[in-house]
């Protein structure tokens, strides 16, 4: 709000909700979904709904831990919770839970795209690696990083995405 006490616009309105946003939360739950991912790829096959569904709610769940741990943290600094902070921190961890969309838009469009569910695996996991390093590049300008720390952090998520990759190559061969 600012200092005149006037009702910001809409465009600060958003502004400040992006600034309060902690996209170190899309890093981790990108990462989050490639592990899904990995996971239920050395499950065999399966539905592709039940991969959308299992991606979403993961995300939703780890959301809702961090939430959690926030407020009770929060609680134990004797800072009294009201729903502005309960609000304010749901939002700041959102992320999580944005992260886990694109890669089940990609499984939920395999099938439109001829894939088998070895292919909508790999695009899934492609789509989370991917937004693991635009979520870490976000993060990283959004604390106000050099570009070179911006490509750094950059370099260090392709490399942990890449490992999630070569994981799931060996553990399908």
């Amino acid at each position: 709000m600012p200092a005149t006490g006037q009702r910001t616009t809409g465009a600060a309105d958003s502004a400040e909700r992006r600034a309060g946003t902690d996209y170190t939360g899309g890093v981790y739950g990108s990462m989050i979904a490639s592990s899904v991912i990995l996971g239920a790829g050395t499950l065999g096959s399966f539905p592709v709904l039940e991969l959308v569904l299992l991606l979403v709610l993961t995300g939703v769940a780890f959301w809702i831990a961090h939430v959690h741990a926030q407020l009770f943290g929060a609680r134990l600094a004797q800072r009294d919770l009201n729903r502005r902070i309960v609000l304010r921190v749901c939002r700041e961890e959102w992320p999580i839970v944005e992260a886990a969309g694109p890669p089940a838009i990609a499984v939920a469009v395999s099938p439109a795209l001829g894939l088998d569910v070895e292919g909508a695996l790999w695009l899934a996991l492609a789509v989370a690696v991917a937004g693991q390093v635009g979520w870490s590049a976000a993060a990283a300008r959004q604390a106000g990083a050099s570009w070179r720390l911006v490509a750094t952090a950059v370099s260090v998520n392709l490399l942990l995405g890449l490992l999630i990759i070569a994981f799931k190559l060996f553990l399908t061969h």
